[in-house]
């Protein structure tokens, strides 16, 4: 197939577009290269699809240049551009959500729209969910996202489903959980926490450890994006990987791996979920999505992926 995929310099991006290469896909790939975080960082990704012969880059700010060029000959849209982060989007800083998540999202569904497309499958989040009142979460859960991130990635979800009812567009909305693996992007956790393992640093665990959440390895959130082109599916769809743990479990695991961690307990912060649990019974019975990662090789493999990458010369946030 063709396949447009936004922010593939991305980590879920640039994960997808290498799986889309290697199995003889042809690529299209956007993105603006924002500054969220080190453009290096996203640069790396990229450096090893140019040259592809199945792979163009268009270096495109969707919330300004219509893609209509891009769509126009694809199969299949992955839609996983946007602007990250839950802690950074209160303040001053939402302009920049309701626009790379939403305003964005409208224009890529415009264009979208007559293309022929046999699918748009968006990005979506778990935290659109917000306090979740039901654990597991099965996706007919009221939605209440507790920060500005989370609003915004629900506004795109309701800007495709009213794509699809009233304009026609097959669309497929996947509520990803807590994704990491190689390549994960600095600001999140996994990766701050293996780089204060490797680096002697001290790692800073927002509350006190017993929150939980559902943690994806990213190869198992790429087996869901290529298995959402292919269903029939309009609508939403969790992606978990069906291992809900403690924060303390995960700096147990970790240790195993890397030796003792300087761990600092601070306070939690505005918009984060007490709990995240993903439901993925629908996502199996109709995409027959099924993660196989589970944490301890999950870990082992991003760990192994640190140790050669995480080099001091790049800055974090």
């Amino acid at each position: 197939m063709i396949a447009v995929v936004t922010g593939a310099a991305g980590f879920v991006g640039s994960s997808l577009t290498g799986r889309l290469l290697d199995d003889g896909h042809t690529v299209i790939g956007i993105d603006c290269l924002t500054k969220a975080y080190d453009v290096e960082l996203k640069t790396r990704n990229l450096d090893r699809f140019l040259g592809h012969p199945n792979f163009q880059l268009h270096y495109s700010d969707l919330a300004e240049h219509s893609p209509t060029g891009p769509v126009s000959d694809a199969d299949v849209v992955f839609h996983l551009a946007g602007q990250a982060s839950v802690t950074s989007s209160w303040g001053g800083g939402f302009s920049d959500y309701a626009r790379n998540n939403v305003e964005a999202t409208q224009r890529l569904l415009e264009a979208c729209v007559g293309a022929g497309l046999e699918r748009f499958v968006y990005a979506s989040s778990s935290s659109i969910y917000g306090d979740a009142l039901v654990m597991p979460t099965p996706e007919s859960a009221m939605p209440r996202p507790i920060s500005p991130y989370g609003v915004t990635k629900l506004a795109a979800e309701h800007l495709c489903d009213a794509y699809h009812r009233q304009r026609g567009l097959p669309v497929t909305s996947l509520r990803f959980f807590t994704v990491y693996g190689p390549g994960q992007r600095p600001d999140m956790a996994f990766h701050k926490l293996f780089r204060a393992a490797y680096g002697g640093d001290r790692f800073h665990v927002r509350g006190d450890g017993s929150a939980t959440r559902d943690f994806t390895f990213v190869d198992d959130v790429v087996d869901a994006l290529l298995l959402a082109a292919g269903a029939g599916w309009n609508g939403a769809l969790n992606v978990g990987g069906g291992h809900r743990v403690t924060l303390l479990e995960v700096l147990r695991l970790v240790e195993e791996l890397t030796g003792p961690l300087d761990v600092e307990f601070v306070p939690t912060l505005a918009g984060d979920a007490r709990n995240t649990s993903a439901d993925v019974s629908l996502a199996r019975e109709v995409l027959g999505y099924q993660p196989s990662v589970g944490l301890p090789e999950g870990l082992a493999r991003m760990a192994s992926w640190a140790r050669g990458l995480l080099v001091p010369q790049l800055s974090y946030p």
